[in-house]
């Protein structure tokens, strides 16, 4: 733990404390410093389980949803909705789709049906089926069989944006023009949008929709809206029980934000307010009656039902004597009656004689029998128990169809990422030895927010575990995740990515509240401006898991990662120490005499007989593989003969020396192998600097299943790193590449 690390040697610990912020920046940081030892010292990051509910909607119901691969019936491939939509009308067929099948398995992978239901398409449960009828409205969405109404309120929400609508119900598509039983539905996974293909069969019991419907018994597009969501999902029976706001996030790429009321921070409804400049989805719920179905309060409120939050606005308001501001809320009941609050600001109360008549047109206020209703910000804190805010991104809403006064965007970073066992899968700050290791993220904020008293810069910080589901059959839940972020010094050298010593003697400026086995944490933060360091990790160090992390501010905000640059450094002098004399031996120059005939060259095969001989020790008798010395070849082959002379063997040899050199000096086990937890520090000694992305790719390519490297594997990764390092200078001094970084350049070329 954090605390027993620290508290290990205090002496010392306050010896390495001076040493490390006098070289940051002399006696100012010292004395910063000198003020966060206290903290380090007990800072420790706490663990908790998501807690898990049957009734719904609610932000503690918590379900993994969302993966990349669709089903669970075996390898996906990718299904392209025109290309099938055209071969069925051509072949006068409907689709059926092989991967969802229209059997048992796509409704319930663990309970078992009371009843035979019958898959059925549109037109044979009823006459003149169309995707919509009159449009599309909430009353398009009606609960069936299956627990997800947490889904049907994302839905109902999702209605009351026509764009966001139409990028997920793609309008391409009827049961009147080229109907071929083909639709298709786009979610948004891990930072980019799925498109998913379906068939129109649907689950029907003696001919009616089990599960979501619409009131009108021919408008289908919800059902066939649910079930490719289920497909995405793996089932059916995968959607009982989940978030609206992890629908909502699928459903715009937005960040979600989860308030409970008795824990609101103080500026809570500056948030609302900002929150809706911006388009943000917002909704609330009371905490539900376990005892009696979304019972009804004495004030008209629905227990356990979602409610969509529509306007936030401070409202002028005149009495005798007095004029002011009061701020505001415009709730919606998605049922859309007479279910209405009934205190004060409700509709026809005697509170709306106080505001003005121009004040009241700008509103648009009605007071019909329609499920919306006002309240005032302090009735709303004292009825309602959580509060949900979805967080558009910049390119979710048309500007055009923004209602007024809503018109301004979140500015957005997005990265993905990976822990690797023993690499970058560092754990928490609780194991300070390797939580450096994590992937870490650099924000820079220079503009505060608009209008801010404290000068100060609105983020949300939002990290996502990818993939989770699909190993759901390995026994493998969501890992618990969170993050911490730290503030940079304005003066002095911190080294990249920063080390342990760094993270000995600073303290987080903030964190996720607690790490916790969700799909996503978030956290909101307001920071002066400066530069920051975001570390996402697992709880406990080395698990496995690929992440997305997005970043949202209202002003810019600069994010990249902040590790070393990818490239050639210097050799570690202790190489050159093991390797003093790089010329090839006698033997081994007589070898390659004998080997290269007439020509002067040899081939990758009569080079891996050299090197068999040269490098026994390490090899112990299994000699090196095919595919490295081709590679071997391929590096120095600069003439395209497909063999080496001998100068480009001696070239060869004086890298293949150091190689064996640095795989000598991290064999710390003595096992013939380097421990995945050295492999940055050897390739530092071997000249190269990668960043944790890079190191990931080799740590998959060239690892065994326990991690480790072997040395023909590492050989074989130093070559790799070497050809694709000199490819792509040697290219981009020529304009070829200008386009790209090295990184990416390496990410592209390094699985090939």
């Amino acid at each position: 733990m954090a605390g027993q690390n620290g508290g290990a040697d205090f002496g010392a610990l306050l010896q390495g404390a001076g040493r490390q912020l006098f070289n940051q920046g002399g006696q100012a940081l010292l004395n910063y410093g000198a003020q966060a030892i206290g903290n380090i010292i007990n800072e420790v990051f706490q663990k908790k389980e998501a807690e898990h509910k049957r009734v719904l909607p609610s932000i503690k119901n918590y379900k993994v949803l969302g993966e990349t691969r669709p089903s669970s019936f075996g390898p996906s491939t990718y299904q392209d909705f025109k290309d099938i939509r055209s071969r069925c009308l051509a072949e006068g067929r409907l689709f059926e789709d092989p991967e969802f099948p229209a059997v048992e398995r796509s409704l319930f992978y663990k309970e078992r049906l009371d009843r035979n239901l019958q898959w059925l398409r549109p037109s044979e449960i009823c006459e003149d089926p169309q995707l919509f009828v009159e449009g599309y409205s909430r009353f398009d969405v009606q609960q069936g069989e299956l627990g997800d109404c947490w889904l049907l309120a994302a839905v109902a929400n999702l209605t009351l944006h026509r764009k966001l609508f139409f990028q997920v119900v793609p309008d391409d598509q009827s049961f009147d023009e080229d109907y071929a039983g083909v639709f298709h539905f786009r979610f948004w996974q891990y930072g980019r949008w799925v498109d998913v293909v379906i068939d129109d069969r649907l689950p029907t019991y003696r001919g009616k929709l089990v599960f979501l419907h619409s009131s009108e018994r021919n408008e289908f597009w919800s059902a066939l809206l649910e079930k490719a969501y289920a497909k995405l999902h793996g089932s059916y029976e995968a959607l009982k029980g989940g978030s609206t706001c992890e629908a909502m996030e699928d459903f715009t790429g937005g960040v979600t934000e989860m308030y409970e009321i008795n824990e609101l921070p103080p500026n809570f409804y500056t948030i609302l307010l900002k929150a809706y400049e911006r388009n943000s989805l917002m909704g609330c719920s009371i905490e539900p009656d376990p005892n009696i179905l979304e019972a009804e309060t004495p004030v008209g409120l629905i227990r356990g039902h979602a409610y969509s939050v529509t306007r936030v606005k401070y409202v002028d308001i005149e009495t005798p004597g007095r004029a002011g501001k009061i701020p505001l809320l415009r709730l919606r009941n998605p049922w859309g009656n007479e279910a209405e609050w009934n205190g004060p600001w409700s509709d026809k109360s005697p509170e709306w004689r106080f505001i003005p008549e121009s004040e009241k047109e700008e509103l648009g206020l009605t007071f019909d029998d329609d499920g919306e209703f006002w309240m005032s910000f302090k009735d709303f804190c004292s009825h309602f128990d959580r509060v949900e805010i979805c967080n558009l991104n910049p390119d979710s809403l048309d500007p055009d169809e923004c209602p007024e006064g809503c018109t301004k965007k979140w500015e957005m970073s997005v990265f993905e990422g990976e822990w690797v066992r023993g690499v970058t899968a560092g754990g928490c700050r609780n194991y300070l030895e390797t939580f450096w290791k994590n992937p870490q993220y650099t924000v820079t904020l220079k503009d505060p927010d608009e209008g801010d008293a404290e000068n100060k810069c609105t983020i949300i910080v939002a990290l996502m575990q990818k993939n989770r589901r699909s190993q759901r059959h390995q026994g493998l839940e969501c890992l618990t995740i969170g993050f911490a972020v730290y503030r940079l010094p304005d003066y002095g050298h911190v080294p990249k990515p920063l080390d342990v010593n760094f993270f000995k003697y600073n303290a987080s400026v903030g964190r996720s509240q607690a790490f916790i086995n969700l799909r996503e944490v978030s956290a909101r933060f307001k920071f002066e401006p400066g530069q920051y360091v975001i570390v996402p990790s697992t709880f406990d160090r080395d698990e496995e898991g690929e992440f997305l992390l997005r970043v949202f501010s209202e002003k810019s905000n600069n994010m990249a990662e902040n590790d070393e640059e990818v490239g050639m450094g210097d050799v570690d002098d202790r190489v050159k120490e093991i390797a003093p004399n790089p010329e090839p031996a006698d033997p081994v120059r007589d070898f390659f005499t004998r080997l290269a005939g007439a020509d002067g060259e040899v081939d990758w095969q009569e080079l891996k007989e050299i090197l068999d001989y040269a490098m026994r020790e390490e090899l112990k008798g299994e000699g090196f593989s095919k595919d490295v010395c081709r590679s071997m070849i391929a590096m120095l082959d600069k003439d395209n003969s497909g063999g080496l002379g001998f100068d480009e063997f001696k070239s060869l040899w004086i890298d293949l020396r150091n190689w064996r050199a640095v795989f000598r000096l991290y064999d710390t086990e003595g096992r013939g192998a380097i421990p995945p937890q050295h492999l940055r520090d050897a390739l530092h000694s071997a000249g190269y600097t990668v960043n944790a992305h890079v190191l990931n790719v080799l740590a998959h390519r060239y690892g065994s299943h326990d991690g480790y490297i072997q040395f023909d594997d590492f050989i074989m990764c130093a070559v790799r790193l070497k050809t694709m390092i000199d490819t792509f200078e040697g290219r981009s001094s020529g304009g070829e590449y200008a386009t790209f970084s090295l990184d990416e350049w390496l990410n592209r070329t390094v699985y090939s």
